[in-house]
């Protein structure tokens, strides 16, 4: 009998196995269930939690693996269903998306308390580095723009010189990775910034965590512009 052919999402899925695992231990090591992981190889229509767990277990991310389909041609029979993409979000693939702005980013010393070490960056909103492919799933999110890493208080996180991508207008709940707006002392075209996962939110504000030295702080609900979701690393 002739094998089925394997849906388009399986074969690109494929190219971010880890190396020495077979698909199927690469599922089992995901937590991705037999059936859904046969019926996604048969059919695709995978959902994003399913997308999310196998990428992070091959140490990968949906922003980049949006970015490896964006960058190639699909066809109508692509295999991704509505239930991948954010609600409302056209199917992966879709053509003529317009460029992701990367807005240039900098180092800015340390924030807060000086023993604590905690690595502060600055956008400059109004200076572009350039213009990157636009995940699918931000095809109607207009604020969504591109940053690099410019250090290493992230890692293992995050390397520098990776690029994230950020959306104002996603949720953001304890464990996701952030970009935290500060106010400025003084109005400049400089805007203040924290990229730290964030522990805990409440009205008196956030708590985050920096990995790189390993320290959990806090910052007043008062000094923050926005808590901006980093949605994973583009390249």
């Amino acid at each position: 009998m002739r094998a089925e052919p394997n849906s388009p999402i399986y074969d690109d899925l494929i190219g971010f196995k880890p190396e020495g695992l077979t698909p199927n231990a690469w599922a089992v090591l995901a937590g991705v269930s037999r059936t859904v992981w046969a019926d996604m190889r048969r059919h695709g229509n995978p959902s994003r939690r399913t997308l999310e767990k196998l990428l992070k277990a091959a140490g990968s991310s949906l922003a980049e693996f949006e970015a490896l389909r964006i960058s190639r041609p699909t066809t109508a029979n692509d295999g991704v269903g509505a239930g991948v993409a954010d609600k409302g979000a056209p199917d992966w693939g879709s053509a003529q998306l317009t460029p992701l702005p990367q807005v240039a980013a900098f180092a800015a010393g340390l924030w807060g308390s000086r023993d604590q070490a905690i690595a502060l960056m600055e956008l400059r909103p109004g200076k572009l580095c350039g213009n990157l492919p636009r995940p699918a799933s931000l095809a109607r999110d207009g604020s969504a723009y591109a940053v690099a890493v410019v250090d290493d208080c992230m890692w293992p996180r995050f390397r520098p010189g990776r690029i994230l991508a950020v959306s104002p207008n996603v949720p953001v709940v304890a464990g996701d990775d952030v970009l935290v707006r500060l106010k400025a002392s003084v109005p400049t075209a400089v805007v203040p910034v924290l990229i730290k996962a964030l522990a805990q939110r409440s009205a008196s504000g956030v708590e985050l965590r920096q990995f790189n030295p390993d320290v959990t702080f806090s910052v007043p609900a008062d000094d923050i512009v926005s808590v901006e979701k980093v949605l994973g690393e583009l390249f």
